[in-house]
């Protein structure tokens, strides 16, 4: 299994950044890739970093990953009001050398950009 665990959101005014981490543990083979998702009140989760960015973040966030700490980081710059919602970590994880890969989520932490 593998636990997600993200730090790092808050408020903030509009134009200011905020660095997220997520840090996974457990017991598992391999990370594969690891990812960021957010989610808007009574918006769909949508795409933050991952193999790819966002349209909407683009240029203004950028995702790094410590491979030997199994930590992602996104620092996101410029924020907007529109940025405001709750922040996913994603993991894909293999648990063992012979297995199928595994999704894996955070909990989520939230980031509110005041205008």
């Amino acid at each position: 299994q593998v636990q997600l665990v993200e730090s790092g959101g808050g408020l903030v005014q509009a134009g200011g950044s905020l660095r997220l981490s997520c840090a996974a543990s457990g017991s598992f083979f391999s990370i594969i890739g690891m990812g960021w998702y957010r989610q808007a009140p009574g918006k769909e989760c949508e795409l933050v970093a991952g193999a790819e960015y966002g349209d909407s973040v683009t240029g203004r966030f950028t995702m790094s990953r410590d491979n030997a700490k199994n930590t992602v980081y996104l620092q996101m710059n410029s924020l907007k009001p529109e940025d405001t919602a709750v922040y996913y970590c994603a993991a894909e994880a293999l648990l063992d050398m012979d297995g199928s890969p595994v999704d894996y989520w955070g909990q989520g932490t939230q980031v509110t950009v005041s205008s």
